[in-house]
């Protein structure tokens, strides 16, 4: 199957990205042909700061080369280096309905109250994440439940494109749900998600935090005075215990009655230390090979180009097909 995601180049990935999509990536990697994508186009849709963007880009590569993506047997690549998904996001401008787009409640709280301020490549991000797609005739995208939407604006897009020009050119997209999603928390608010954007660094573990600064985090992370619970039904309504015992459970490769087995009856501050450990053995690794790799940014750049250079050659016909379908002069 071929199979695409993006991530926004928008920091350094946390302990929730990597648990809720990028170790998720790598796995889908043995059998399948994936294409990696980090999304500079979608991150504009909100202002960056230009000094700043391209090593955001180059910090989000070597990150995820770092967690196990494989440039070589896959195809990692910076979006807005492939021209074709922005052209084919315009076609889906002029097929999307606006109905549609008013439907998409991520937008909505993006925008918030001020949603007359919001820019307008913020109300059509949907139609180029269903470009970043089938520019590639991709049929499998792994998602979460904030993106499903998303999907199905995808696949709305590609059936009306197919109807109105009378062919079945765009493949339908098929969601890739990957077992219990981990949904990592904030480490300071166990109902608000872990975020690169949050304010306060100590809600969350960066891939590229030190030992000391992992170990730190976890001790000071918000919990209640009660010892962990020996079954599940002892964490309803403890938000921040449920989110370290599931942290837990989702790096040693278990479930969450497991870990209460082994843990339940200890308090926070042994499960904390335990926990820490555990971390930092899997995420040290990750950290290190990110600061080796963003010392040779020429080298990282020259991957990056060649990527682009793989992925154009896959959308260019494409989407120079689409143009020839739609009836725009060939160039």
């Amino acid at each position: 199957m071929r199979i695409f995601s993006g991530i926004q180049p928008s920091g350094i990935p946390t302990l929730g990205n990597y648990l809720g999509a990028i170790r998720n990536w790598v796995a889908l990697q043995e059998g399948n042909e994936c294409l990696w994508c980090i999304v500079d186009l979608h991150a504009i849709t909100v202002w960056q700061d230009p000094k700043l963007l391209p090593q955001q880009i180059r910090e989000m590569a070597a990150t995820l080369l770092a967690c196990g993506i494989d440039p070589g047997r896959h195809i990692l690549f910076v979006q807005s280096a492939v021209r074709g998904h922005a052209q084919l996001a315009w076609i889906f401008n002029c097929i999307a309905r606006l109905g549609w787009l008013n439907r998409m409640t991520q937008f909505k709280d993006k925008a918030g109250k001020d949603r007359e301020a919001a820019s307008t490549g913020l109300y059509v991000y949907p139609n180029l994440m269903a470009a970043d797609i089938h520019a590639y005739h991709a049929m499998g995208v792994p998602v979460g439940d904030d993106q499903r939407q998303h999907l199905e604006l995808a696949n709305d897009i590609g059936e009306k494109f197919n109807h109105d020009y009378g062919v079945e050119f765009f493949p339908r997209i098929e969601p890739l749900i990957l077992g219990p999603a981990a949904r990592v928390m904030s480490l300071r608010d166990g109902a608000k998600k872990m975020s690169k954007s949050d304010p306060s660094d100590q809600s969350r573990i960066n891939l590229n935090d030190d030992p000391d600064t992992i170990a730190l985090k976890i001790r000071r992370a918000r919990t209640d005075p009660e010892p962990l619970p020996s079954e599940p039904e002892g964490l309803e309504g403890r938000p921040e215990a449920r989110n370290l015992v599931g942290i837990y459970a989702a790096l040693a490769g278990s479930d969450v009655p497991g870990v209460l087995r082994e843990h339940g009856g200890k308090g926070f501050s042994a499960f904390k230390e335990v926990l820490a450990t555990l971390m930092i053995e899997i995420l040290s690794p990750i950290a290190a090979e990110t600061r080796r790799t963003l010392a040779d940014p020429a080298s990282l750049d020259v991957l990056l180009r060649d990527g682009a250079a793989r992925a154009r050659a896959i959308a260019d016909p494409i989407v120079r097909e689409v143009e020839r379908l739609v009836g725009l002069f060939p160039a």
